[in-house]
This record gives structure tokens, C-alpha cells and sequence, in this order.
């Protein structure tokens, strides 16, 4: 089963970012259905933190398809009416990869306790710390990704390349693949967002 989970986990993760990268609005309805196949597929493979994860981005989901197609009136929208692309400034982005750094050893250190806590409930955690760092990646990179703001792609550069190692050493075979590929997406979403960005900003 976890096969054929694994495999519409692909279809649905690679659609979803392609038109992400695209800044396609649509990318929000494919997301919420690749939560609940990615909640199935990590549960049977004991990584809890990553399981755990799928409601959160389900509402981060919920929250940033209303954000895109409903920005504040203060904010400025593209000629669609949605929220247009923005980026932080470096005090931000320090302020951000300070918190995450410190969230991912406390999630790290909590998970590698669960098999101590509850052993009839939990086996033990798989690379704990690498698990909760992708965890606390991932969040970051889908609050930036509501947003609308350029540094989400920079974001998922680093959650693909350690869910690469994650997926190896959990025993997965076609997510380090669709992994590999969403580094493909995430530059060409640098790319396509800055392009966007200027077009914006030059209206």
C-alpha cells in the first residue's frame, strides 16, 4: 500500500509545486489533497514529526489560498486582484532562521523521547533531529509561500535537499525522486517570482 501512496504522493506534490512556481492559484486545491496522502504515507513509516506536519500545512494552505486571493486593502494586489509578490529585509530573514534554528533542536530533542515516553505507542523515531529540522523547514517555507513572499523558494531549496537524506534513510524509493525534482521547481520558481516581482514593481 505504501507503494502506491508513495506514487500519488509524486503526481500530487509535483503538480502542486509546478504551479506554485507558476504562481497559480490552483496550486492550493492539489495541497490540500497531498496533506492528507503524504499524513497516510509517513505514519506507516514512523516519521511522526513529518505526519504531524500534514494538518498544520493543511490550514497553512487554507490560510495562504485565502490570503492570495483575498489581500487586505492596505496591501497590493497584481492586476488579477490577488496579493502581489513581496520579500523581507535581511533583520527579518535573520530573525526567522534564528527561530527556526532554535524550534527544530527543541521538536528534535522532544521526538527522540517519544519511544522513551510511549513505547507501546511509538517506536523509536528515525533521525529525529534531521526529521524535525525538514518539519520546522517545511512550515517556514509554506507560512512564506501564503505570504506570497520571494525567500519561501529559498526555503524549499533547503527542505528538498534534506528530505533527499530523510527519504534514503527512512527506506522510501520514489519520494527522494520527486524531491530531486522539486529542487528543479523551487529554482524555477525563483526564477518565474522574480520575474513577477519586477514586472510588479515596474507597473
Amino acid at each position: 500500500m505504501t507503494n502506491w501512496i508513495e506514487i500519488v504522493s509524486v503526481v500530487l506534490g509535483l503538480s502542486c509545486v509546478f504551479l506554485a512556481s507558476r504562481a497559480k492559484v490552483a496550486n492550493f486545491w492539489v495541497g490540500y489533497v497531498y496533506c492528507i496522502a503524504l499524513m497516510i504515507m509517513f505514519s506507516q513509516k514512523h516519521l511522526y514529526s513529518s505526519m504531524i506536519l500534514q494538518p498544520i500545512s493543511l490550514a497553512i494552505n487554507i490560510m495562504g489560498h485565502y490570503r492570495w486571493t483575498h489581500p487586505g486593502s492596505e496591501e497590493k494586489t497584481d492586476k488579477a486582484g490577488q496579493l502581489k509578490v513581496s520579500r523581507m529585509d535581511w533583520k527579518r530573514r535573520g530573525i526567522v532562521l534564528g527561530a527556526l534554528c532554535i524550534l527544530a533542536v527543541i521538536w528534535g530533542l522532544f521526538l527522540s523521547k517519544l519511544a522513551i515516553i510511549w513505547p507501546d505507542t511509538f517506536p523509536a523515531a528515525q533521525t529525529p533531529l534531521l526529521d524535525a529540522f525538514v518539519t520546522m523547514m517545511i512550515l517556514l517555507a509554506q507560512w512564506l509561500s501564503a505570504q506570497k513572499r520571494m525567500e519561501c523558494w529559498v526555503a524549499w531549496l533547503g527542505v528538498n535537499i534534506a528530505n533527499i537524506i530523510l527519504y534514503l534513510l527512512a527506506g522510501l524509493k520514489f519520494m527522494p525522486i520527486v524531491s530531486a525534482c522539486y529542487l528543479v521547481f523551487a529554482i524555477m520558481g525563483i526564477i518565474n517570482w522574480r520575474k513577477i516581482y519586477k514586472e510588479q514593481n515596474n507597473a
